[in-house]
């Protein structure tokens, strides 16, 4: 009997321990006390841990680590060198990577940017063309090639990155050395549209904005889970686009637009196109090989957020002469994206819903935002 409570009390005293280490400070915080971590349910590229005094630790999966420290106070002695600080209120942004740009919209904190990577007329998110316009917000070069004398001149903190950055790793040391912190947004590896979506948190993390990022995110994921409540409609789908070259280019099976597909009740066509592992989220497909997958499905859906949108069912069938063979088109089932798509990060939850629209709707015209059907 002795025994066995010994082993009860080394049981509950591991389980303690474990509970701990979940929140367990990372190394060099300066003697930081830890309080509680974000729970997150579908992305697995960062992690948010929380201390006393309302200092944050945010970790990319790049390995990338952030403090945050409020306002009017000072960061910790003996914080390791590689841990980047990050004070409050953070301003004068420089934002490269597109995806991040309807987030902050969405927390209404287009306040927080001052330098954009992408032209005026390059934004999808009209309240960032707005703020472009009336010069609240400052273009600042491509992230290829920005303007370091903008950015120095504008007090820029914390460059925000997409994964591209990784091309131009002479861009991310040039800014490391004149002070400014890069965070690489990695929400494009998340495998689960709502992963990318719950990188709302990140940002409201970053704002003071942590209760609107739960709400917001809450939000899509009602949406996407209604979308999927009713289960698979035995459709079919082709998503893809025509390249110059002549290949269709085809998302790579387990990418978050084909989980969207499947969430709203459809079945991906190129269900084996796993690619060579590469970061690109599509594949090239020779045209017979697409043809053979392509031809029997039940909805076509173009993907014109890169070269453009097909406006008219002709301007479809003159992508390639294999285009009117398909099934889809048959039957008036040809559907476009509208270019907005991919710079709607926080829509997930809609857009998936929209799916299960346009795989449901059968003849009917529904009016969506993200997707119409080409006559």
């Amino acid at each position: 009997m002795k025994r066995t409570a010994a082993v009860l009390i080394l049981l509950m005293l591991a389980a303690a321990l474990s509970g701990c280490a979940k929140i367990a400070p990372a190394g060099g915080l300066g003697g930081l006390k830890p309080v509680s971590k974000t729970e997150l349910s579908y992305a697995h590229e960062f992690s948010i841990e929380h201390f006393e005094g309302g200092f944050d630790l945010i970790t990319v999966s790049d390995g990338g680590r952030f403090l945050t420290v409020p306002e009017g106070k000072e960061p910790p002695e003996g914080l390791a060198e590689d841990i980047a600080v990050l004070q409050k209120p953070i301003k004068n942004v420089y934002l490269a990577a597109t995806a991040v740009m309807a987030l902050f919209d969405g927390l209404d904190r287009l306040d927080a940017i001052r330098l954009s990577g992408t032209k005026a007329e390059g934004w999808y998110i009209e309240n960032a063309r707005l703020a472009m316009e009336r010069g609240s917000i400052l273009y600042a070069g491509k992230y290829s090639q920005p303007d370091y004398e903008l950015i120095l001149a504008e007090g820029c903190p914390l460059a925000i990155e997409s994964g591209m950055i990784s091309h131009a790793s002479d861009v991310m040391a040039k800014l490391k050395e004149l002070g400014v912190n890069v965070l690489v947004d990695h929400s494009s590896y998340e495998t689960h549209p709502l992963g990318r979506t719950e990188w709302i948190k990140l940002y409201g993390a970053l704002l003071g904005e942590e209760e609107k990022a739960d709400a917001l995110f809450c939000e899509q994921e009602e949406l996407l889970k209604a979308a999927s409540s009713s289960g698979p409609t035995g459709k079919k789908v082709a998503f893809f686009r025509i390249s110059p070259s002549g290949y269709a280019v085809a998302r790579k099976t387990g990418d978050y637009v084909c989980r969207m597909i499947e969430l709203a009740g459809g079945e991906y066509a190129f269900h084996d196109l796993f690619g060579d592992g590469g970061a690109t989220a599509t594949v090239n497909v020779e045209m017979e090989a697409f043809f053979a997958s392509a031809r029997g499905a039940d909805v076509v859906i173009y993907n014109s957020t890169i070269g453009g949108e097909v406006e008219t069912l002709d301007d479809f069938l003159a992508l390639h002469p294999l285009m009117k063979e398909l099934k889809a088109v048959q039957n008036g089932a040809v559907w476009c994206t509208r270019e907005s798509m991919y710079q709607q990060t926080l829509n997930t939850g809609k857009m998936t819903a929209e799916l299960n629209t346009v795989f449901t709707c059968g003849a009917d015209e529904p009016e969506l935002e993200y997707f119409f059907r080409l006559k």
